[in-house]
């Protein structure tokens, strides 16, 4: 039976009396803490997405302030946003341009300076300034930020829950509210939060409607610093698709009754959270939180210097078994991505196979002797709803078995085939993926999913065939060190990419080091293995077949001991890490 926990916990000491769940002790310790002026202004900023009625009903409700302000009141009109954004947003469902502006560029001057007016006019009482960017419209004597999780604020999209930022629009299609969340509102509101986080006094977990958690400023600094000390997992999700398979289902622990899982995101803190135990509370945090706090000590210097506070490394899981093929596709090369979408660097990625059925393959490469006008032409009129394309004609296609690796940089057509159950390894631009067929098919959603020929072909490098791929993308596993019990092999990536893979194959204790950057691994064979501190520096971790782990720099040494094989067995790790 597997032992996959799809809820990976972090035990933090000597904090649980600064912890509270569930309205009435939120609004209690908030009361409490107001209780020491005369004259308290609360500000309660909010990332994008929390639950407005919900977390505002209560406060209101249990707070009683003489005076509520929200910042909604204080933006600017839909037009001048509209016009402000426009360049970044563009007509495209899925691909906008990376945003540089300031939270205080969507506010009304005018607007906001009314507002200090009003709060400075009351002179006694509880005043509540609440929204995205309270802290701007206000000096608070108290200062709460309301947090959730990227993936929460995708659910909460598909529902219809909420809608971007400044913009009403919650009944807009998903991918056009996730497109601007990921290029404007996020990139907005975490350059905000970085710049306000030594104010904030007291963090809520609003990731559960109606289950609040709230922790104060010290107890979250304890989590992270807990965190960054010893390895740790990111809270995984899993998600069905139009190709979606079976294999997740039963190895991860999961709904049995889902009609598929597609993929999941295993390691990507962008995306992730952390969940943080403080005695009965499990609060709920963005994982992209440790990487803002403490991105030296995570990252290591080399990787910061390279990265700033972005988690460069994507773990996650591609999932075909009795399912379909993946859309035919290419990754952006790096001059594009940077003229286009203003992203720094590119999706290279890999394909690790976890699993593989006997008829698994993987498309890779265009066929020695394709034609780029022809395989184009082919490409429109297939999508205006001419003649399928005959993939096999233009792309190479490769049996694919357990523990193969392929590699996929920038530019290189490719695709997972059916029955394949594949680790990704890639870079962390993780939607820059432009579909050039998809067999025909519907998404989830009953309409057809996007395809970007104009940017696709842009970016085909045709000199990547047959031979080439042969040569430079499959299986470039090269022994690197051995000793008692263990060997280690270097898998790629290939040298346009920065992702260094190493695969250690072990029946008793070896011993890594993170080498000053951060270390991404998964079990990718054997049960469960125990992951130590050779000084004793952090608790023994367990680690579950499939499971992604992360390594911080500042751990230095660690040891992965293989448990219950007493039959000999190999287990086997894959590493990666940034190049130095």
């Amino acid at each position: 039976m597997s032992r996959y926990d799809p809820f990976p916990r972090i035990d933090i000491e000597g904090c649980d009396d600064q912890a509270w769940s569930g309205w009435q002790a939120v609004v209690g310790e908030l009361k409490r803490a107001c209780s020491q002026r005369k004259r308290t202004v609360l500000a309660v900023d909010c990332y994008p997405g929390v639950l407005d009625d919900e977390v505002l009903t209560a406060l209101v409700s249990g707070l009683a302030p003489v005076l509520v302000v929200e910042t909604s009141q204080a933006c600017r009109s839909s037009a001048e946003i509209e016009a402000l954004l426009a360049r970044n947003i563009t007509d495209d469902r899925v691909f906008g341009v990376l945003s540089c502006h300031e939270l205080a560029e969507f506010l009304d001057p005018d607007a906001v300076k009314r507002h200090v007016q009003t709060i400075d006019a009351v002179d006694s009482g509880l005043i509540l300034v609440y929204g995205v960017g309270a802290s701007l419209l206000s000096q608070a004597d108290l200062l709460v930020y309301a947090d959730l999780a990227r993936w929460e604020i995708q659910q909460r999209f598909r529902k219809h829950l909420v809608g971007n930022w400044c913009a009403g629009n919650p009944q807009e299609e998903f991918l056009r509210l996730y497109k601007r969340a990921y290029f404007i509102d996020w990139r907005v509101a975490d350059r905000h939060k970085k710049q306000v986080w030594s104010q904030i006094d007291f963090w809520l977990d609003t990731n559960s409607s109606h289950n609040p958690k709230l922790i104060t400023h010290a107890a979250l600094e304890k989590a992270l610093e807990t965190a960054v000390g010893q390895p740790f997992r990111v809270v995984p999700f899993f998600d069905p698709g139009p190709w979606g398979g079976q294999w997740m289902k039963r190895v991860c622990n999961l709904d049995q009754a889902a009609p598929n899982y597609a993929w999941c995101f295993d390691g990507v803190p962008e995306e992730n959270s952390l969940l943080l135990r403080f005695g009965s509370v499990v609060v709920e945090i963005p994982s992209i939180d440790l990487v803002f706090r403490h991105p030296a000590k995570l990252l290591g210097e080399r990787v910061h210097a390279r990265f700033g506070t972005e988690f460069p490394i994507r773990f996650d899981f591609l999932d075909t078994m009795e399912g379909g093929n993946l859309s035919l596709q290419v990754h952006p090369l790096t001059e594009y991505i940077q003229q286009t979408f203003g992203m720094h660097y590119t999706q290279d990625e890999s394909y690790y196979m976890l699993d593989a059925a006997k008829d698994a393959e993987v498309y890779l490469g265009v066929k020695t002797g394709t034609d780029p006008q022809q395989f184009a032409q082919a490409l429109r009129d297939a999508q205006e709803g001419g003649k399928p394309l005959e993939v096999e004609r233009y792309v190479n296609r490769w049996p694919a078995k357990k523990h193969d690796h392929f590699l996929i940089p920038a530019g290189t057509v490719h695709c997972s085939g059916r029955n394949s159950m594949v680790l990704e390894v890639s870079a962390t631009p993780y939607i820059f993926t432009f579909k050039l067929w998809d067999w025909g098919r519907v998404g989830m959603d009953g309409k057809p999913r996007p395809i970007h020929l104009d940017h696709g072909l842009k970016n085909v490098q045709w000199d990547r065939d047959t031979d080439w791929v042969k040569e430079q993308l499959i299986n470039r596993i090269d022994p690197v060190a051995s000793g008692d019990g263990w060997r280690e092999e270097r898998t790629g990536l290939h040298e346009r990419e920065f992702i260094e893979t190493r695969r250690h194959w072990f029946t008793k204790p070896v011993t890594h080091h993170t080498g000053g950057g951060v270390n991404v691994l998964n079990l990718i064979e054997g049960s469960v293995v125990l992951v130590e501190s050779p000084e004793g520096l952090f608790e023994p971790f367990e680690v579950h077949y499939a499971e992604t782990f992360i390594v911080p720099a500042a751990v230095g040494s660690y040891r992965i001991v293989p448990l219950g094989n007493q039959d000999g067995q190999e287990y086997a790790t894959l590493k990666a890490y940034v190049r130095s």
